[in-house]
């Protein structure tokens, strides 16, 4: 026990003494040098445990291993926001916004645009990473704040990524639990229907009593003119938007169809806004071609930046690129490493076997589960990890008490899913830090959304509303 709760330990008190000594500063390297140092620990307690270098070194393989798909939506991820703002589709999506979005109901349609989108493409991270971030740039234009809004944009997106069938965390759940997948999204929204219509009531209310009272820095007037001088805002520009919503329908891999939706959006861009992307290349003389060419791989490695004289506007447009998504590379692989080392070699089940026995009553099962679930993200940092081991964990005595394996698979999506993007150093919160420019800890308490659903799943658990049960499994003898 003492081995398993060192590493824990070290944990605690190295990325707590992070963010006490800098801040919100401490995710632009401190908590990564605390997660690898973390990690340095549980290697020394595996080793004392009699393992070899050699297992060590594997199970580091394996857990990069699992997180190949999420480096590579990343760096998709900065590609496309560095290749969207230089084409004029993020400034589009500002532009119409402004229009049409009121203060009073920002946040309410923020999370409601961004559900509908999510649950048609089946990703939170790909709804956050495009309609988000074009959101939370309104958002700073208009005025209301820009950690509400990520609230909301988060909370929508993690409703539709419940109840897409085209989720990989929902099939990944289903298919943990055994259960078939139209049954568990029936299930799930017997808590994310009522926990969105607690956010979205939430949402609005902060609209209707505080959204009318911020004064823009600039008028929005001015920076609709702006924009329109700067670029040719038209429909056309939201061609990659269109693309990607039929790539992800079409069940393209996230990551291809990122990259293919910010290549499109780069070599469009080269047509529809060619004094943008001259100026961005700043090399006078230089033939269309080679200057088109120049302008995406450099919009696509390192982001897009633009000086047009209103600081908000810069603020929104001069982002991304791959290379913005290191830092957050750096969190993810040092999270999951640590979390991989802790699941291989028994840390993690030394920890949780002993609560599960403790849990006597289906109200303090149902507790545990989401201990379990929301440690994991803590600990592990993969919400992926935080889903796999309490499913693997916890079947077999749902299974023993009778009770349906339905309400596993939705407390574990409730626990795990939606609690990830609640954790900085989660390859989730990260994520949504990156993409949305918010500090995790800033957006935090406005994801309603990701609040409520545990708290009702793990509230049907001690009532016993809408438990389902099953014929007890019979117990297994030698």
């Amino acid at each position: 026990m003492l081995a398993a709760v060192v590493p824990m330990i070290t944990l605690v008190v190295l990325i707590g003494g992070a963010l006490a000594l800098f801040g919100l500063a401490a995710l632009d390297g401190p908590v990564q040098v605390a997660l690898v140092l973390s990690c340095a620990v549980a290697a020394l307690v595996v080793l004392r445990n009699g393992h070899r270098w050699e297992e060590l070194q594997a199970s580091g393989q394996r857990a990069l291993s699992s997180v190949t798909s999420a480096i590579f939506i990343l760096l998709a991820v900065g590609a496309l926001i560095g290749a969207w703002n230089m084409s004029g589709t993020i400034s589009t999506l500002v532009y119409y916004g402004l229009l049409v979005l009121a203060p009073g109901w920002y946040y309410a349609a923020s999370a409601l645009i961004c559900g509908i989108v999510a649950m048609s493409i089946g990703s939170s991270w790909t709804t956050a990473g495009t309609i988000g971030v074009g959101l939370v740039g309104i958002a700073t234009l208009l005025g209301v704040s820009p950690a509400i809004t990520a609230g909301a944009v988060i909370s929508g997106a993690y409703l539709g990524d419940k109840l897409s069938p085209l989720s990989e965390p929902t099939v990944l759940t289903a298919q943990m639990v055994e259960v078939d997948l139209y049954a568990h999204i029936r299930r799930q929204a017997w808590t994310s229907v009522q926990a969105f219509v607690i956010a979205f009531v939430l949402f609005l209310g902060l609209g209707l009593w505080f959204g009318p009272d911020r004064v823009p820095t600039v008028g929005e007037d001015v920076e609709l003119a702006r924009l329109g001088e700067i670029f040719w805002i038209n429909p056309v520009n939201l061609l990659p938007l269109l693309l990607l919503v039929v790539l992800s329908v079409r069940t393209a891999p996230a990551s291809l169809a990122l990259l293919a939706a910010a290549l499109f959006a780069g070599v469009l861009g080269t047509f529809t806004q060619p004094g943008v992307v001259a100026a961005f290349v700043d090399r006078p003389g230089l033939d269309p071609v080679r200057t088109g060419v120049i302008a995406v791989w450099d919009a696509v490695a390192t982001g897009f930046t633009m000086n047009s004289g209103l600081a908000d506007v810069d603020r929104l447009l001069s982002r991304g690129g791959m290379a913005s998504m290191l830092l957050t590379l750096w969190i993810i692989i040092g999270a999951v490493t640590f979390g991989t080392i802790l699941e291989e070699f028994g840390l993690i089940s030394r920890l949780v076997v002993p609560m599960v026995a403790a849990a006597k009553s289906t109200g303090r099962l149902f507790l545990t589960v989401f201990v379990c679930a929301f440690g994991l993200n803590v600990v592990a940092g993969d919400q992926y990890i935080a889903l796999v081991l309490p499913a693997r964990v916890f079947r077999v005595e749902f299974a023993r008490r009778g009770l349906a394996p339905t309400n596993l698979s939705r407390l574990a999506a409730d626990s795990g899913t939606v609690t990830s993007p609640l954790v900085p150093w989660n390859s989730c919160g990260a994520f949504m830090a990156a993409v949305l420019g918010v500090p995790t800890l800033a957006y935090l308490p406005f994801c309603f959304f990701n609040i409520a659903s545990p708290v009702l799943s793990v509230g049907y658990g001690i009532t016993g509303f809408r438990i389902e049960k099953a014929a007890p499994a019979p117990e297994q003898t030698g």
